[in-house]
């Protein structure tokens, strides 16, 4: 949606690398903002973002007006369905049926045979994956690792949102995170892990707790009644979270190992 930084610019690179040419799509989408949410302020940057993407060897910069991707009202819509009513839907309702939408219209625009995704917004990636399955588009959906910044707070447009204090605030996020990973990667079972990274939100001053969530990375189930099982092999999951931190509400998530926890 514009407003491109680091972690904008490590799919370009990972795009470039793998394609012969890249396309960028920006458009800030009215589908996946609720009424309450900040679509008039979301930082629009498009000159400094062209120039990131001329910087960055892109080949065309698609840059539509509202006009120009919805003609009309869409009647037909996607559905994201109950994997899209779960932590940031269940937060944000109907967010995710209005990403899927552009999304699968943008795919229709541009014909890409690969998009690649940050992994930052894990659900989101988890669902454009499922759509491009489930409705047979003929699109590779590739996965970039989160990047952050020097401090740790994972790169998104609406840090900009922050001052100083609040961006110290959301530092517990990152915290969290490294907490429940250190109890995963002590063999620690599922509710210790989200206890573990829950405790360090909730102890952080500014920091108003949304969810803390350990899941599935395909289906974003939560994972607790999974790993009541006897097999050995340790479980990849997704260890989320999300806050708010002033008015700006932030997220972020790890990837960890879980042992299965005995039946």
């Amino acid at each position: 949606m514009g407003a491109l930084h680091g972690g904008h610019l490590s799919l370009l690179r990972r795009a470039r690398a793998d394609c012969d040419r890249v396309v960028v799509s920006i458009f800030v989408n009215p589908l996946q903002f609720a009424p309450t949410e900040d679509l008039d302020r979301y930082p629009r940057t498009l000159d400094a973002d062209l120039a990131m993407c001329a910087d960055e060897g892109v080949a065309f910069a698609f840059v539509p007006d509202r006009a120009q991707v919805y003609t009309r009202e869409p009647v037909v819509r996607v559905c994201a369905g109950s994997m899209g009513a779960r932590l940031e839907g269940a937060s944000r309702p109907g967010h995710f049926d209005g990403v899927l939408t552009v999304v699968a219209k943008l795919f229709g625009l541009v014909r890409p045979d690969v998009a690649v995704f940050g992994r930052k917004d894990a659900q989101q990636l988890a669902l454009v994956r499922r759509m491009v399955v489930d409705l047979e588009l003929a699109v590779s959906i590739e996965g970039a690792p989160l990047i952050r910044d020097a401090d740790g707070l994972a790169l998104s447009s609406r840090n900009r949102y922050l001052s100083a204090d609040e961006r110290r605030s959301a530092l517990s996020l990152p915290r969290a995170l490294a907490a429940g990973a250190d109890a995963a990667a002590s063999g620690a079972g599922p509710i210790q892990i989200t206890a573990a990274a829950r405790a360090v939100l909730d102890g952080a001053d500014g920091v108003r707790t949304d969810y803390v969530a350990l899941i599935d990375p395909d289906d974003f189930e939560d994972l607790a009644d999974r790993l009541a099982t006897d097999a050995d092999a340790p479980i990849a999951a997704v260890l989320a979270v999300a806050a708010g931190v002033g008015s700006t509400r932030l997220i972020d998530n790890v990837s960890v190992s879980v042992r299965p926890v005995r039946g």
